[in-house]
């Protein structure tokens, strides 16, 4: 694999869509190859790997969190860094992927915390599913998640590819290329260089007590 004068960053890379013909997912695997030929490590998953029941929280105090979930946390945390291409469900986020999020945010510590993402979606639609990240970013901002102000949304997706499995139009295909490296130097900057202290508090402004006070701090070292 090239490094690209990179520092070591891995990403996980999946789809928030079930359907294994997805757009979406041709989209994740075309992420995967960018991060790979610019010198990331890629932990490429599939939203079934983490498909969990509807929340519960009957389910969870007699239970506890789900395995898929869990595996979730485990690979999450494996990286440096998480991208999602995930499509735009009647203007917002599949219930899939907002289920996965609720489960694992049940977890100790947040998971989310102090994790760069960055969000893509693929739509036969003109917006290219871009109302559905706007909605996906606000869980995960909530959570502590470090979400990229850059986004790319691909219109027109279900004739967008070619038979490579890369975006046909040249500039479209550069313009995703560069989104991803421009994310790629983001991470490797906050693994590899100035330390960062960020403190997380879930409930801000409200009164605390033991069921809302709930502080994280992280301390980001340099490497």
């Amino acid at each position: 694999m090239p490094t690209d004068g990179r520092c070591a960053v891995s990403f996980l890379i999946f789809e928030g869509a079930l359907r294994k013909e997805s757009l979406n997912a041709r989209l994740a695997s075309l992420a995967a190859a960018v991060v790979e030929e610019h010198g990331g490590t890629v932990d490429r998953a599939h939203m079934s790997d983490f498909d969990c029941p509807s929340y519960d929280g009957d389910v969870e105090a007699a239970e506890g969190v789900p395995g898929p979930a869990g595996e979730f946390r485990t690979r999450l945390a494996a990286a440096d860094a998480f991208l999602i291409a995930s499509p735009e469900y009647n203007a917002s986020m599949p219930g899939v992927v907002k289920n996965l999020i609720d489960w694992t945010s049940r977890f100790r510590p947040q998971p989310f915390k102090g994790k760069q993402a960055l969000l893509m979606s693929a739509s036969p639609s003109m917006g290219g599913g871009n109302r559905g990240l706007w909605a996906l970013r606000i869980p995960l901002e909530h959570l502590g998640a470090r979400v990229y102000p850059d986004m790319f949304s691909l219109a027109q997706a279900h004739q967008a590819f070619d038979n490579s499995g890369r975006i046909a139009d040249g500039k479209l295909q550069h313009w995703f290329e560069t989104t991803i490296t421009c994310f790629m130097d983001l991470v490797e900057a906050a693994k590899h260089f100035p330390t960062m202290k960020t403190q997380w508090v879930e409930f801000l402004g409200e009164h605390p007590d033991r069921a809302t006070e709930r502080v994280e701090t992280q301390i980001v070292q340099a490497a």
